[in-house]
């Protein structure tokens, strides 16, 4: 019979659609890790109910024990590529939890935390099938957008999700303000939709997506290395930067312009630069300049601490540079070498087991950073920060380096998915 030649979507289509998606699931976590511990404080919940919302980033640290289970359903070894069915399930969702989130009311903190949860698991999951069709849709040249608006909308939807959702909630009550959020995510998940919507032609697929075939790839251990130090490096001092801002005497008022102009400009033209820089000079360079750069501001934090005088707008500039456009730019990078090194055959275990990797030593890096700041201080504290991000940098560019970045190209020579008719798909 005649083979059925589905054409894939443009690259300027595939970013748009997964661009909407990760833009989707960074409004789910600004509400529930921005929007809602100041909505809970304000009706008077106590800072330990309020703490309890930190468990719901478990379902993203623990997604890879998952992830192999969704890619297996996504790519049948016989049928179409199922990511617009993961996405439409696991956003209605989304959606319907938050709708119940919405009715219920912030006060029934038990029942709310379990449909966070629950949405939690849905947005991860969708994450896999986002992540994986993005690594098999686009050719490598276009990771670095693809990254971009990764990064830029995980900006964008931080900003969304913990700023704009408190102003409706103000303005017009918790209901209204979870119910036009729930809105917003049936509109950015349109795109995707109507990119993916059909699922292709019907394939044939040799390989079994897998923890066992990711792990077995020198590529994907030196990959989690490189996530490792890198997000050591990178984020262990980022939370301790608004405490700091604070006892070096800027009311909350600057501290929350610092963090929305961050959010909303720098982050996301950071992440539009870092795509087209990774574009041009590929992967390693920007990430290894992130790197310098943010040594260089934190290495300014420890300076004035040790020297107050120094002029607070300098503070405020550094702060809003490192802490969100370095951030930004780094992590484009980062995300385009996590895309280099994933196998299109298992695209979503691949990045799925990076990123968890990210979360896992973000989590932990958290909590030695706020122990490090309390006894060592703030100038010792960001000084040896500064260090580490140094010392990482060497390590980091030999790990992905040019045997790193090419691993795909040492992916073991299975036929390729082959198209077959739709009744031979039957």
């Amino acid at each position: 019979m005649a083979r059925n030649l589905a054409a894939l979507p443009s690259p300027s289509a595939v970013v748009l659609a997964v661009g909407g998606l990760y833009v989707a699931q960074s409004v789910i976590g600004g509400v529930t890790w921005a929007g809602l511990p100041a909505v809970l404080r304000d009706r008077g919940l106590p800072l330990d109910s309020v703490g309890l919302l930190s468990l719901i980033a478990l379902p993203w640290a623990l997604k890879f024990l998952w992830a192999p289970m969704v890619e297996r359903y996504r790519l049948p070894p016989v049928g179409r590529n199922r990511s617009g069915m993961i996405v439409m399930a696991g956003g209605g969702l989304s959606i319907l939890g938050f709708g119940i989130v919405g009715a219920l009311g912030p006060e029934s903190l038990g029942p709310v935390l379990a449909c966070l949860t629950v949405i939690a698991f849905a947005a991860a999951t969708v994450d896999i099938a986002c992540d994986g069709y993005a690594v098999e849709s686009l050719p490598r040249e276009q990771h670095g957008w693809v990254n971009a608006a990764q990064v830029g909308g995980a900006y964008l939807g931080a900003a969304i999700g913990g700023g704009l959702f408190l102003v409706l909630a103000a303005a017009y009550g918790w209901a209204v303000a979870v119910w036009a959020m729930a809105a917003l995510l049936a509109f950015l998940g349109i795109p995707f939709l109507l990119t993916r919507g059909r699922g292709g032609a019907y394939e044939q697929r040799s390989h079994v997506p897998s923890l066992a075939s990711a792990l077995r790839r020198p590529e994907i251990r030196r990959g989690l290395l490189v996530a490792a130090l890198y997000v050591l490096a990178q984020k262990t001092a980022m939370m301790m930067v608004g405490p700091f801002l604070i006892d070096a005497g800027l009311d909350l008022a600057t501290v929350g312009l610092v963090n929305g102009v961050g959010s909303m400009v720098v982050g996301p033209a950071a992440a539009l630069a870092g795509g087209a820089l990774v574009r041009a000079f590929g992967a390693r360079p920007v990430l290894l300049t992130a790197l310098l750069l943010q040594a260089a501001a934190l290495f300014f934090f420890a300076a004035r601490e040790a020297y107050p005088a120094l002029p607070s707008w300098a503070l405020v500039a550094v702060a809003v540079a490192g802490s969100s456009g370095t951030m930004a730019l780094g992590f484009v990078a980062l995300y385009a070498q996590f895309m280099h090194w994933s196998d299109p055959r298992q695209g979503g275990v691949d990045f799925t087991l990076f990123q968890s990797v990210d979360a896992l030593v973000s989590m932990a890096a958290g909590v030695a950073a706020g122990y490090a700041a309390q006894h060592l201080g703030y100038g010792l504290f960001f000084a040896g920060a500064g260090l580490v991000a140094v010392a990482a940098a060497p390590a980091i560019a030999i790990a992905s380096g040019r045997g790193a970045t090419d691993g795909a190209r040492s992916l073991p020579q299975t036929p390729p998915a082959i198209p077959i008719s739709v009744g031979e798909g039957r």
